[in-house]
């Protein structure tokens, strides 16, 4: 019963975290393109308020990496109120797209049960993704927390997780105008 509530809870809130960001789409001009580094920067300098609504725009309107970012600063309660089902809706729509960090935030979302029920194979899955996409900085790390969640996992598990990521496949976000 608990699950179906979560899971209820999670669609509620996506809904919500979707209405708001179409609302504000329709009203604030698109956003140009230096916007991603200027929310960056503004999350650098601490200015996690600034960043938080830069990014929601970005994220909201398919930018991967805002969404992955703003997924982080949900998970840990940078600048928004801190919710890891809002993290992980913002985490399973960059990682679909491809963004590592994304990915990775995904992974440790199963790995560790937060919002969702833990699943090693799913953690190792989308860290496997992760470490293979990332760039050198993060490479290392990536790597090292895909093969402490395989130190968990059955020999059937990892071949599991593997299969899932080698079939794996980018799907971009299509728009409203494209899905409407």
């Amino acid at each position: 019963m608990r699950c179906r509530e979560d899971a209820a809870r999670f669609w509620k809130l996506a809904a919500l975290a979707s209405a708001v960001a179409i609302v504000t789409l329709s009203v604030v001009a698109p956003a140009r393109a230096g916007a991603l580094s200027d929310a960056v920067a503004a999350y650098a300098r601490g200015d996690y308020i600034t960043a938080a609504k830069r990014l929601t725009l970005l994220a909201a309107a398919g930018n991967a990496r805002a969404q992955g970012l703003l997924g982080f600063m949900y998970e840990y309660g940078y600048g928004v109120p801190q919710d890891y089902a809002i993290a992980f809706m913002w985490y399973v729509r960059g990682a679909e797209q491809g963004d590592p960090a994304a990915q990775y935030g995904l992974g440790l979302m199963y790995d560790k049960g937060k919002s969702v029920p833990k699943d090693a194979v799913l953690a190792h899955k989308w860290l496997i993704l992760a470490a293979a996409r990332a760039g050198l900085r993060e490479r290392d790390a990536y790597i090292r927390l895909r093969d402490a969640v395989a130190t968990k996992m059955s020999h059937f598990q990892i071949g599991m997780a593997q299969a899932l990521a080698s079939e794996w496949v980018p799907t971009p976000e299509r728009s409203c105008a494209a899905a409407c």
